[in-house]
């Protein structure tokens, strides 16, 4: 299975050099982005130093990849801009008008669990109600207040597009994996600050200790400052939100959004490995000239199954009411029966109009992602993914 399109190829070899001396100038690259942001936002990096520091401390662990190409390179240059102009961009909104920090974000329902577990299944049923809503990908990227220019918001929904189709057209399998659209629902890692997103494109032990010892409430605070901006003056609706990675920090997500219901969708992990290394095979391919694909399954098998752990913990402290169970099978053996259940968990009514939705979600081209993979190529067994995540898959739930 190719991984990169042809053109790739020859775009790095050609770019090679300027990559490498970019990589050896990385604070004054760095420094032009900031520049190139405040720019973008009309705000100042004084409004948000902190933030701006470890995104520094981010391209600095990027540019010691001895492996990374010219588009790897830029494509987290161009990411990181996009990032800090518009966090810039909701901290000046915010501080031109106070009232948005005020604006409820109630009773939202966020979906988690580790990938290939029916998480995007869930998310597309649950967004569809009159009173729900999720925050599409170009709003997620290039948050603004509701009301503005015509013009504006076809550039901000351009630029996100943009980005969605280059990683299409660089990536054969890519819409396969994880199709994206920049008006379609998206998964709230292009909000949140920091995480495992950066790692799947790159092995940065540096940039994982940050993220292990990092306190994420500021990163959820402003996931949460970002949804207050896009409902400001504009119809208050019940969130949806979705993101593997929010198993990882659970209880920050608990503690800012203090009314959430978490929707925890389950599946055998052994069936989830395999899928989600091929996931990061793909980023790699995309972002190095040289990888090995027999190191991402130890690594990652590390992390996920440590985040289950963590999560596992977590709920053990909450009231029963604040989790609510999904198993895989269970939901993708009868949808129809399934749901309506699920809904009235969630104090949703489920109509007709909720179940022609489910059936036009299951026929979509997207819900079937049948991309090949196989542990062995990722340096694991089941053996290794059992030990791992001891009894979680076998709970049953």
């Amino acid at each position: 299975m190719r991984r990169t399109a042809r053109w790739l190829t020859a775009v790095n070899a050609l770019s090679a050099p300027r990559a490498a001396s970019q990589r050896r100038r990385v604070d004054q690259v760095f420094d032009r982005m900031v520049r190139r942001a405040e720019e973008r936002a009309e705000a100042e990096a004084a409004l948000a130093p902190e933030f701006i520091d470890s995104y520094r401390l981010l391209l600095r662990e990027v540019a010691k990849q001895e492996t990374l190409t010219m588009v790897g390179w830029q494509g987290y240059v161009d990411d990181l801009t996009r990032r800090m102009t518009n966090h810039l961009r909701v901290e000046r909104l915010i501080g031109e008008h106070p009232e948005i920090a005020e604006e409820p974000v109630d009773r939202p329902v966020v979906v988690v669990g580790l990938p290939r577990t029916a998480t995007t299944l869930a998310h597309k049923v649950l967004i569809e109600p009159e009173g729900n809503r999720a925050p599409l990908m170009w709003e997620l990227m290039n948050t603004h207040r509701g009301d503005i220019d015509a013009k504006l918001r076809e550039r901000l929904v351009k630029d996100a597009q943009t980005m969605a189709t280059l990683a299409s057209r660089a990536s054969p399998v890519w819409d396969l994996i994880h199709p994206m659209n920049a008006v379609q629902p998206e998964e709230c890692i292009f909000a949140l600050p920091h995480g495992y997103g950066f790692y799947t494109r790159a092995a940065m032990p540096g940039y994982r200790r940050f993220i292990d010892e990092r306190d994420y409430t500021d990163d959820y605070r402003h996931l949460k400052r970002v949804l207050q901006v896009l409902q400001w003056n504009r119809p208050r609706k019940r969130w949806v939100l979705k993101c593997p990675f929010h198993l990882f920090n659970l209880d920050v997500l608990l503690d800012v959004f203090g009314d959430a219901t978490i929707v925890w969708m389950h599946r055998d992990p052994s069936t989830v490995m395999g899928s989600w290394c091929s996931l990061v095979e793909t980023g790699r391919a995309l972002h190095h000239r040289s990888y090995d694909p027999a190191a991402i399954g130890p690594e990652w098998l590390e992390i996920l199954s440590r985040g289950v752990g963590h999560a596992r913990q977590v709920r053990s402290t909450v009231s029963r009411e604040r989790i609510i169970d999904v198993p895989y099978h269970s939901l993708t053996a009868d949808p129809y029966g399934y749901l309506p259940k699920l809904f009235a968990r969630l104090d949703m009514p489920w109509t007709l109009k909720e179940e022609s939705n489910l059936e036009r979600v299951l026929a979509r081209p997207d819900m079937r992602r049948n991309h090949e993979y196989h542990l062995s190529r990722y340096g694991i067994d089941l053996d290794d993914v059992e030990k791992a995540f001891g009894d979680y898959g076998r709970l049953g739930f």
